[in-house]
């Protein structure tokens, strides 16, 4: 079923499937430090945990198409600022209410497990990595004179992207009071590299709209920065088999077969980034991701 014109406008200026793809990262954290499903309590600061994270990535992104209008003049001018969909009052609007929606939902999260015997102690690491990501936000969109501006210095704002994106699977594992989980944390580097790559290779994509910033392709040029991007990916390769060697005992050495389309996927890439085929490669980055991502829940779906 087709969206109404309006409501299509919305879920594109809060980029809803990447936004809602936040919930299913929330999920997979709390799935792998607690080995299968939470339940009682966990279960419900998960699903707060997850509302948060959808909702605080609904802010960020429109706030993000916010600063970026004039360079969306360019790059996209379909997107709903710049071609007027949305005005940007009513954007300003958005981001103030669905930034304060990711608030409550943290602080109905906080008051359950506060009733819990453990109290607000084990809880606090989810508040210290919502903190952690509210302060890359500031530093990666505000102009601001106490901000570090890493949206316009090329790689540390990729950093600063890439690791929102991978603090999510933390977050979830912190949901279940289980913050420093080794299977999480493996899987949070596996998702901060897919997502370091795939962005230097999106700055490859829009370079030429990309007026005003400072990426890592415009500084140091394109032929470095795919060759950066395909470092990347062979790390990330190395992080999805790692955790299966009996070295580090992180997973189940032959449940390595689910990954093994991501790793086919992942292989893909290089061909096409240096065919200067940039929207072919960032796409198919980013269905390895999802692929290994869908493995890994799996995984930590079967019974040990």
């Amino acid at each position: 079923m087709k969206l109404p014109a309006t409501v299509h406008s919305w879920a594109s200026l809060f980029r809803a499937g990447n936004s809602v793809s936040g919930v299913f990262g929330v999920l997979l954290g709390s799935i792998l430090a607690s080995r299968g499903m939470p339940s009682g309590d966990f279960a419900i600061i998960t699903l707060l945990h997850s509302i948060s994270v959808m909702t605080f990535m609904f802010s960020w992104n429109a706030l993000n198409d916010y600063v970026d209008i004039e360079i969306d003049r360019t790059n996209r001018p379909d997107r709903p600022l710049p071609s007027g969909a949305i005005t940007l009052e009513s954007a300003m609007r958005g981001i103030q209410i669905f930034g304060l929606f990711s608030v409550i939902s943290l602080s109905l999260a906080g008051y359950i497990a506060s009733s819990r015997n453990s109290g607000l102690s084990d809880w606090t690491p989810s508040l210290a990595i919502w903190m952690i990501a509210l302060i890359l936000l500031f530093n990666y969109e505000s102009n601001s004179r106490f901000s570090y501006k890493m949206k316009d210095k090329g790689l540390p704002g990729n950093i600063a992207i890439s690791l929102s994106v991978g603090l999510v699977i933390i977050f979830g594992a912190a949901s279940v009071s289980k913050p420093l989980d080794a299977r999480a944390w493996s899987v949070f580097l596996m998702g901060f590299l897919y997502n370091f790559s795939r962005e230097i290779v999106k700055d490859i994509e829009d370079i030429e709209g990309d007026k005003g910033r400072n990426t890592f392709a415009m500084s140091s040029g394109v032929d470095r920065a795919r060759l950066l991007a395909a470092g990347l990916l062979v790390l990330t390769l190395v992080t999805i088999l790692a955790p299966f060697l009996p070295f580090f005992q992180i997973f189940t050495d032959w449940h390595v077969i689910f990954v093994i389309p991501a790793v086919v996927s992942l292989m893909m890439v290089k061909p096409r980034l240096f065919a200067s085929e940039d929207n072919a490669a960032q796409k198919l980055i980013k269905n390895s991701m999802q692929l290994c991502l869908i493995a890994f829940l799996a995984i930590s779906l079967i019974p040990s």
